[in-house]
């Protein structure tokens, strides 16, 4: 019976689990203000550009999407985004926005 404790333990664990752990979002929170990243997506979608994150045709639709997308917005600033700078935004973004598992 233990073992099947475990395992079903292990199971909800294993579904909610963060797709970034590593990252800091805190820390993502200000490489976005860094990087000014929000003046771009003012330019394409007005307001403060925050409806680029949750429009209904969005783009970003997984966790890995999420960076392969961080991606091609630092090379359009022309900014080589470190690994732990990718986790930091993509940990910001996913807890702010997105909500991945």
């Amino acid at each position: 019976m233990k073992k099947y404790l475990f395992l079903i333990l292990l199971a909800a664990a294993t579904a909610h689990a963060d797709p970034f752990p590593k990252g800091n979002a805190a820390n993502g929170q200000k490489l976005i203000v860094k990087y000014d990243c929000e003046s771009c997506h003012k330019g394409k979608m007005g307001g403060d550009g925050t409806a680029i994150y949750t429009r209904m045709e969005r783009r970003v639709t997984s966790a890995d999407i999420l960076i392969d997308r961080m991606e091609q917005c630092s090379g359009a600033i022309g900014k080589q985004l470190t690994e732990q700078e990718k986790l930091d935004l993509a940990a910001h973004l996913n807890k702010t926005y997105y909500n991945f598992k």
